[in-house]
This record gives structure tokens, sequence and C-alpha cells, in this order.
């Protein structure tokens, strides 16, 4: 039985992944429409005949490890769940200490590290893949680094809600999902709040705005939007890729706005204020506080479901997956598996949310700005440099998609400076 379970979760993922494959590579169609052809969204009018093909194949590859990436997850936490190895990972903690935390603590690394091994190659895969194609400029070490970075925030993280969570189940039985809720509420508040000062940090380094001219111009509209920022600050991400970024973090006293040393590099001011402007209505319309509010209402709804899942799958599978009870330390890659597949299946409705409010900054922006000029050329240079699709097959766009396609997006601009030449 164990053996068939197996079997068919890596066909089912063999056959997910091929037609994953068969749609991007063969079946979706990211032309545009005729009615767009030689405006200023269309690619052909501002990216070379190299920079088009290199900008389609990218955009297929990293669209591909995408989709593979997430299920891969899964069926990692469900053969780790088959064959024992959580099963085999808490018997190695129980034998290396009699502590109850630490048992904990031991578990953890052991899943973790098995989690970093089985992932470590996709990852690869993508950072090769963006060396490839001249978006990454980070160096293996580097990169190597941040991996390493990422793994030991996750584990830290994860040990101090684990035990947190495994607690409230042996209370709780019933309601330990309402209760992990609850308590989720200010850790996620506190995790925003040390995200810009603690852990960004941990990854490149930030100094204040070189340029004060520049500077001065965007703390000009900060001031209009009442963000309490005394400074911008700019971050060395050239030394680790050529795409382009901005954006305003934290909460409260803890806003920070941040360019990117590239986009410094490769945009003009009026560029620059554009797109400072554009971050800057996420912070006037609340966007940072809707979407805590949105995520909490998600994980509300997503820890009740992944409750009853468990508690079905336990009760019909729990010898085949070697999970005795709920609250067993061993049923955590099946809360893992659990969660993340809600995630997957939650990240249509979010990233809707997401480009509704993406294309209000979008909004903002221009009316704030004035210079529609300048708004189209940058996002003409974040394609270009990104080297991404202006118009993204359907699935892509619903389940990668945060922000609207620069098809929208530029088209959107057009119109505006058509309204404005003919007033």
């Amino acid at each position: 039985m164990v053996r068939k379970m197996g079997f068919y979760a890596v066909l089912a993922y063999v056959i997910y992944g091929l037609f994953f494959y068969w749609y991007l590579f063969h079946f979706a169609d990211s032309s545009l429409p005729f009615e767009y052809q030689g405006t200023k969204a269309d690619p052909a009018t501002f990216l070379n005949g190299r920079e088009l093909m290199l900008s389609e194949e990218y955009s297929k590859i990293r669209n591909l490890l995408f989709f593979l990436s997430t299920p891969f997850e899964w069926l990692f936490y469900f053969l780790i769940l088959l064959f024992g190895l959580s099963k085999a990972f808490k018997s190695w903690a129980e034998s290396s200490s009699k502590y109850k935390l630490l048992q904990t603590a031991i578990y953890l690394i052991w899943l973790s590290f098995f989690a970093f091994l089985a992932t470590l190659p996709l990852s690869y895969i993508s950072y090769t893949g963006s060396k490839t194609y001249n978006i990454s400029t980070q160096t293996f070490a580097s990169w190597m680094k941040e991996e390493l970075i990422d793994f030991w925030i996750n584990y830290g993280t994860l040990l101090i809600i684990v035990p947190v969570l495994y607690w409230l189940m042996k209370k709780s039985v019933k309601r330990w999902w309402l209760y992990a809720w609850i308590l989720s509420i200010p850790f996620t508040l506190f995790m925003m709040f040390l995200q810009p000062v603690i852990i960004d940090p941990l990854y490149n380094d930030f100094y204040p705005l070189k340029n004060k001219e520049l500077e001065t111009k965007i703390l000009t509209l900060a001031e209009k939007a009442q963000i309490p920022a005394e400074h911008v600050f700019e971050v060395n991400m050239s030394k680790e890729t050529n795409s382009l970024n901005a954006y305003v973090s934290g909460i409260g006293s803890n806003a920070r706005i941040v360019l990117w040393d590239t986009t410094l590099n490769k945009l003009s001011d009026d560029q620059i204020l554009f797109i400072m402007a554009h971050e800057i209505c996420h912070y006037v319309e609340k966007h940072i506080y809707i979407g805590i509010a949105l995520y909490l209402l998600f994980s509300l709804i997503g820890l009740y479901l992944t409750y009853r899942i468990m508690s079905w799958v336990i009760a019909r599978y729990g010898k085949e997956l070697k999970i005795p009870d709920v609250k067993d330390i061993r049923s955590l890659p099946l809360f893992f598996m659990i969660i993340s597949m809600l995630l997957f299946a939650s990240s249509p409705f979010s990233n809707l949310i997401s480009r509704y409010e993406e294309k209000r900054a979008d909004r903002y922006a221009i009316n704030m700005t004035q210079n529609p000029e300048a708004a189209i050329t940058s996002f003409q240079e974040l394609t270009r440099s990104g080297l991404s699709q202006v118009n993204p097959p359907l699935l892509v766009k619903i389940f990668r998609y945060s922000h609207p396609s620069m098809l929208e997006r530029i088209s959107m601009l057009e119109e505006y400076e058509v309204k404005q030449r003919n007033k």
C-alpha cells in the first residue's frame, strides 16, 4: 500500500509537470492582440530582436520552475511521511535528549535540513538560469550565503512557532487552530515591524541615498503623503541582480523608503519619482494594513481547514503515514503540506486583490507626477531589465502575477497621455 501510494504521488507530479511544460512551451500564446501592436506597450517597439527572444525563453523557464517548485514541496513532505522519515526524526530527537523542547529543536533541524537538500537543486537551477540570461550578477558564494541565511531564519521562526503550536494541540484538540491564529496576530505585526531594520540588513547593506537632490524630491512626495520618513535608503543590489525595484516597507515608525541602486543607475529622476509615487500610494491607501488584515483572514480560514483536513487524513491514512495522532510531532510534514496547498489554492484570490491595489497605485502615481512619458519608459525599462513578458499566459497571470501585466500598465498610461494631450 505504501509503495503504491508513493508511486502514484510521483506519477501525479510527473504528469502535472509535463502538463505545464506543454502549456508554457507549446500551447500558451503570449503574443499581443492586434490592437496593441505598434503601441508603446508592444515590446517590439522598445526591445531589440535578441531581447525579445531572450524574454520569451527566460519567462517560460522561470514560469515552469514556479509551477514545479510548490507541488514538489507537497511531494517531499508526503514521501517524508510515507517512508517513515518523520518517525525516524522523532526517534533520533528522543534518543538525543530527554528534554521535550530540545527534542522538538532536534526534530526540526533534521526536517529543515532534509527539506533544504531536497529543494536546493530547483533553487540552483533558478539561480543558474538567471545567471545565464544576465539577470543575476551574484556569485555562487553570495547566493549560497543567502540560501543559508534563509535556512537559519526559517529554522529560528519554526523554533518559535512549532513548540507553541503542538502545545496548543495537546491542550485543545478542537480549538488549537483558533488559539494559534489569535497568537499569530501579534507575532505577524512584530515580524513586519522588525523586517526593515533587522531581517533585510542580513542580506544587503542599506545606507542613506547619496543623491541628496533626488532624496529631497522623494521626501517632498513622501511629506505630501504624510509618510514619517526622514531619509531615503538605497541598497546595493547591483552585486546580485540587473533587475530594478523600489519599495516602502515597515509599519509605524519603522516605515522605510528604499531604492535599489540598479534603479538609480538605470532610470532618470523623473522615472524614479513616478515609481516612488506608486510606492507611496500603497502607504497612503493603507495597502500594507489591508494586506495584513486579509492575510489574517486567510490564515484563520486556512488554519481551520488545516485542522479539518489533518483530522480526516490521520483518521483515514494515519497508519500508512506513520502518524498516530494530530498532536504528535510526526504530523508536522502533513501540516506543512496542507498549508502549502492552501496557499497555492488561495494565490489567485490574493493576486487578484494585489493587482487591483497595484492598478490604483499606478493611477495615483501618474496623477501625482503628471508625466506619462517618464512612467511609460520606466515600465519599458523594467521589462527590459527583468526580461519580463508583456502579455503573460492566463495561468501564469492568475497564479504568479501580483501586479498587472505590463500590457495593462503601459496601455493605461497611453490612454492617460492621450487624454492629457486632448485637454
